[in-house]
């Protein structure tokens, strides 16, 4: 594990939001050269780095950021024998950042990620859109057909309760693309050239009791609310299926959040995509997906988790029962998930048990 210590820039901000509060996390397998454009508003907080593949390889970080890298060696030193939960050649490795932070916010980006600019030519400063999602309620029980209603220029509608105006506290900002879209491998191979270059200046919350398709290369969240459940599964070496990692967590996410009355925020900010993965060798990952995706969505849809489970742990542990149980019959990596769904918590749990006391004592 390295660092450096973080050198002030002319450039960057002097009052960051939730600078001592936030941790930035980041899967790779390459130099982090992308981190010059975004030292402007990254320079100011701590970063994570998730280093997949060789581990014997050195990851460059541009001076001045303050940061903390763990390689494969890194993890199985830390997690022992439960280090079998973190997937290995696939980003969703990043989910163990995710634990060793000990922030209340965690924003995470791929870095083929750049600096989007909006309509007028800014750029944009996507972390601290993420920040202003986190810290405004969400409205999961009604909708506001002015988005979000927190936003200044726009209030509740006619019609809306007043009963339901304080909203709900919100878990995650998920944040879109301009540029190479998040499609999957059928889409990008009939739509090889298409872009996306609508910038709609929106933040709305999903309705309680939708699912949502979670992209994990631009999300923020709060990690005291929904931590636990930000698990990316097992994807990519030695497993059948990949580029599920985000979907899966953002589907488990969901439902919880439905369950414990949080919400959950997409539109603003945007990123600029850079390059778009081989459509291809994206086929050969997704293709079981594509097809279990039919049953996996019906389950999440239909699955309903008891009122004792109070907690995140709770009713993720809840979740990997249902999934062993209902998901199990279809393919044999289901079981194997279930069980690493477990593991997760267990390791979650031990990397923090101050957090971990009290979702387990809750009910008490």
């Amino acid at each position: 594990m390295a660092g450096t210590v973080t050198v002030p820039g002319a450039n960057v901000p002097s009052t960051p939001l939730l600078k001592d509060e936030l941790d930035i996390v980041i899967p790779t397998i390459r130099n982090l050269d992308f981190l010059e454009m975004w030292r402007p508003f990254f320079q100011p907080y701590h970063l994570i780095i998730v280093q997949d593949g060789d581990p014997t390889k050195t990851i460059k970080v541009p001076e001045g950021f303050d940061y903390e890298l763990y390689n494969r060696n890194d993890i199985n030193r830390i997690l022992g024998p439960k280090a079998s939960c973190i997937s290995f050649k696939d980003s969703a490795c990043r989910c163990f950042g995710y634990m060793v932070s000990k922030k209340k916010y965690i924003y995470t980006i791929d870095d083929d990620c750049f600096v989007a600019k909006d309509p007028s030519g800014k750029d944009i400063n996507a972390l601290e859109q993420h920040i202003k999602n986190l810290l405004s309620p969400s409205t999961p029980f009604f909708f506001n057909t002015l988005y979000d209603p927190y936003r200044e220029g726009a209030d509740f509608v006619r019609g809306y309760p007043f009963s339901l105006r304080e909203g709900a506290h919100t878990a995650v900002s998920h944040g879109l693309w301009l540029n190479i879209p998040d499609y999957d491998a059928p889409t990008q191979l009939v739509k090889p050239k298409e872009r996306n270059e609508r910038y709609v200046d929106a933040v709305m919350t999903i309705p309680n009791g939708t699912l949502f398709p979670m992209c994990g290369m631009n999300l923020a969240f709060d990690r005291d609310l929904i931590g636990p459940a930000m698990y990316f599964g097992l994807m990519g070496d030695g497993q059948p299926i990949g580029r599920y990692d985000d979907m899966w967590a953002g589907w488990c996410v969901k439902v919880i959040c439905d369950h414990l009355s949080l919400g959950v925020k997409t539109g603003l900010p945007y990123i600029w995509h850079s390059k778009a993965s081989n459509p291809f060798v994206n086929l050969k990952k997704e293709y079981k997906g594509i097809f279990w995706q039919e049953d996996i969505i019906p389950f999440f849809q239909n699955v309903t988790i008891p009122k004792e489970c109070d907690t995140v742990q709770k009713c993720y542990i809840y979740l990997s029962g249902q999934v062993k149980e209902k998901l199990g019959k279809i393919d044999p990596y289901f079981v194997k998930l279930a069980d690493a769904m477990v593991t997760w918590i267990e390791a979650w749990d031990e990397l923090n048990p101050t957090t971990a006391a009290a979702a387990n004592g809750k009910a008490k």
